[in-house]
């Protein structure tokens, strides 16, 4: 059974469950940085890593922020001492680990953890108008179920303390063309532009058009772990 936040931004959601102002964290699959800049806006101290090599060269080579370290590193091989955070975070992020080591990131979180300390994965739900939408050009469905999994089988054993929510996110696109660059321009997961400008792509699509642009619904699950067994 999972608690419902509502409707909320992955910060807000985070910090609903944990404050994270003055804590030492690791984002795992930090992307191009967004999240751990804001956490170290919200009194964080952030290691970001990211294991794909042109996007972590993008991090590092971006203007400094205050409270953030950019390094390239797998989940499975975090650049942290054992029990020297307080909290470990996947954004979006465990379904892209290869599924031979979901098992290994997720142990990882656990060494470098403090005894107290945390983590915290959010991982896209299955449900939802821009699943539908997606599908088609990037189908997630098999990946998801194996973080999903990975998280029962591994986690789950690995702490005193579990508890699982949900939040709504509404993702927004200007037009079809915006979407369709913004998915095909990621060098951490490119998608040919001529899988996403399918007939089914774009009649989901043009469904979720408002008077505010193009909006969709797209569950947010969040697994919790404190307390890490010794």
């Amino acid at each position: 059974m999972r608690i419902d936040l509502g409707e909320l931004g992955d910060l807000d959601a985070l910090e609903k469950i944990v404050p994270i102002a003055g804590l030492k964290l690791v984002e795992a699959g930090c992307a191009a940085g967004d999240a751990a800049r804001s956490l170290a806006e919200r009194g964080a101290e952030v290691l970001a890593i990211e294991p794909d090599a042109a996007q972590a060269e993008k991090n590092r080579g971006a203007p400094a922020t205050a409270g953030v370290i950019f390094m390239e590193a797998g989940a499975q091989a975090l650049p942290a001492d054992d029990n020297s955070v307080d909290g470990v975070l996947f954004f979006r992020s465990l379904h892209h680990v290869p599924r031979e080591l979901m098992d290994a990131a997720l142990a990882e979180a656990a060494r470098v953890l403090k005894p107290e300390g945390f983590l915290y994965v959010a991982e896209p739900g299955m449900e939802g108008s821009h699943f539908t939408m997606m599908r088609p050009f990037n189908d997630e469905f098999d990946v998801r179920t194996l973080a999903q999994q990975a998280l029962g089988r591994s986690a789950a054993p690995l702490f005193e303390e579990v508890a699982h929510y949900v939040y709504m996110q509404r993702p927004k696109h200007e037009n079809f063309e915006a979407m369709v660059n913004k998915f095909s321009s990621m060098s951490y997961n490119p998608i040919a532009r001529e899988l996403i400008e399918q007939p089914e792509v774009r009649q989901n699509f043009e469904a979720a058009k408002t008077a505010d642009g193009y909006v969709f619904e797209q569950p947010m699950l969040v697994n919790f772990y404190r307390r890490v067994r010794r």
